[in-house]
């Protein structure tokens, strides 16, 4: 049932203490938002109340159908944008008919997601390494803070500015500082920073937004301290989609778009919370809870959501244990439209920009950011490239972009296996096997090679080790062994050219033997008839075997007046 219905794996541990945590982190995000979700509406060319439709049915569904404890869905900021550019060439953006070709939309996205789910595609994230995802989460919290600068400063900057045009602007205005808004922002974000150290448990974030209205109101509104304004009244009603089937089959492409922008967002926000919680993330769960999401919320005019950065920030940062945060925020938004509409005049935007500036700097995960740039130098390149092409990119193609290069350099890793020359330390007594290029006084057998491949033997992998195998059919000894414990796989393209190494050895009076190599690469070669053409008895279980079945066939006038003995099948001769 818990494969079907993923909320019965985390209602039974709901108590009083998680309830609390949950509640008092539902209230802070249903406050965060309300003037979001009617930002992204108007981003998407929808009316206001749209965005807070989304915003009241989404996080439910996905919360219930969903894998992730911590994940706030809704309207975003990514997905605003394709929709607007998916629906405005066939409608004027704000009218009905935009309206209902958006819901048309979100419900094919849906369906999709759903699909991929079903089928158990979830896997698909895992080519999302964990450096593209702390990358991508770095470079989207450095785009909303520096995005709620301009709040917290009271400098104007026009909409849909870039990374380095908002830069530039709040450079070039600095001197244009309001020091009335200035002062909200500054208070809001010191109050945060200061009921979080006197107590952990204090829901510093809501705190701090009443402390930062209470100054704004102080101060007056005639300061330009802007507000969040009056909002609609009024909750989302069911209401079938106007479904046209040759409309949905050109609305398919831009949909698809949106179904894997707001699954990559979603799954990519997910494992970056993880990460921190230590909660283990399901793509294929993760999937379904989206697409239902979205399908379920075109019921409601709703349009197409997914994960939101600031939102789950926001969710993990006050306390939230169990999803039920994201039910609470989504009822109480609901009664606050419904009861509570008029006090959002006096949430001042200055202070909403304060909060989200301290979220903004909690997502980014300085301490494995510092651990990737010292380890791994191909990590780090894609962390980097990551990061960069968030802040200069669209958010779907910088994480296109890192798995691009992740994959680039996962593939460029495999396809060199590595060439590991041992032998026999006649200085140990169990004679362990030594890598020659560490242990000086290691010597080689002058009439066998025994080299440990490690690596797979695939189509990408074909040239780098025919450049090997080349390198070892000019030395002077004549028979060489593989130890193949560490060949994890071996395709067609890699059966064939070892049969073409054999049939090239033997043709100039050498051998190979192979060793160690695992059942399901050994039948393989044996349905592609390579085993036959090598000759089982060429075969061999481990290198000891290995070593005392291929010692006879050695030159034995060559081993009488060998000097290095290593084996000890040498104290015989």
């Amino acid at each position: 049932m818990k494969n079907y219905f993923p909320f019965l794996s985390w209602i039974g541990e709901l108590n009083a203490r998680t309830l609390r945590s949950d509640l008092l982190a539902g209230f802070t995000g249903a406050i965060v938002v309300l003037p979001q979700g009617v930002a992204f509406a108007l981003i998407a060319g929808l009316p206001p109340i749209h965005g807070l439709y989304a915003a009241m049915i989404l996080p439910i569904v996905a919360a219930l159908f969903g894998s992730s404890r911590h994940l706030i869905s809704g309207p975003t900021t990514a997905i605003s944008i394709v929709v607007f550019s998916a629906v405005s060439p066939y409608a004027i953006p704000g009218t009905p008919e935009f309206v209902q070709i958006a819901i048309v939309v979100t419900l094919i996205a849906g369906l999709i997601q759903l699909a991929l789910g079903l089928a158990r595609l979830g896997a698909l994230v895992n080519f999302v390494s964990h450096s593209v995802v702390i990358g991508f989460t770095a470079g989207a919290a450095l785009l909303i803070g520096v995005g709620q600068l301009r709040h917290i400063l009271g400098i104007e900057v026009f909409r849909g500015a870039s990374f380095g045009q908002t830069i530039w602007r709040l450079g070039d205005g600095i001197g244009d500082t309001n020091m009335y808004v200035l002062i909200v922002g500054l208070v809001t974000l010191i109050s945060a920073l200061l009921i979080k150290r006197i107590h952990k448990r204090l829901p510093n974030m809501f705190l701090a937004m009443i402390i930062g209205s209470v100054v704004a109101y102080f101060m007056g509104s005639e300061h330009g301290i802007a507000t969040v304004g009056e909002l609609p009244k009024g909750l989302p009603q069911f209401s079938v989609p106007n479904i046209d089937l040759q409309q949905m089959k050109g609305l398919f492409p831009n949909a698809f778009a949106i179904a894997l922008l707001g699954l990559i967002e979603a799954v990519a926000i997910s494992r970056s919370v993880a990460v921190k919680s230590g909660q283990r993330i399901d793509g294929n769960q993760e999937f379904v809870g989206q697409g239902l999401s979205n399908i379920v919320g075109s019921f409601f005019s709703c349009y197409a959501g997914s994960g939101s950065f600031t939102r789950t920030g926001v969710n993990y940062s006050s306390g939230a244990v169990t999803p039920m945060s994201a039910i609470f925020a989504a009822g109480l938004l609901m009664v606050i439209v419904l009861f509570a509409a008029p006090l959002a005049a006096y949430l001042p935007i200055p202070a909403m920009g304060g909060i989200i500036l301290l979220v903004a700097y909690n997502l980014i995960d300085f301490h494995h950011i510092k651990k990737i740039l010292k380890t791994s130098k191909r990590e780090s390149s894609v962390l980097l490239i990551t990061l960069i092409a968030t802040l200069t990119l669209e958010l779907e193609y910088a994480i296109y972009l890192g798995i691009i290069f992740s994959l680039v350099f996962y593939l460029n890793q495999t396809s060199k296996p590595r060439f590991v020359e041992i032998a026999p330390d006649d200085q140990t007594r169990k004679r362990m096997f030594r890598n020659l290029a560490k242990h000086s006084h290691v010597n080689s057998c002058p009439q066998l090679m025994i080299y440990r491949v490690e690596g797979s033997l695939f189509f990408g992998a074909v040239e780098s080790v025919a450049d090997e195998m080349h390198e070892l059919f000019s030395r002077k000894e004549k028979n060489l062994l593989i130890i193949a414990n560490n060949i994890n796989l071996i395709d067609t393209s890699g059966a064939e050219f070892l049969e073409n190494e054999v049939k090239k050895w033997r043709a100039s009076g050498k051998q190979i033997y192979i060793s160690g190599l695992k059942l399901r690469a050994r039948e393989f070669l044996q349905k592609t008839g390579f085993s036959e053409e090598m000759g089982t008895e060429n075969f061999f279980e481990n290198k000891e075997e290995a070593v005392d079945e291929i010692f006879p066939r050695l030159d034995q006038e060559v081993c009488k007046g060998c000097d290095v003995r290593i084996f000890r099948e040498c104290e015989r001769v």
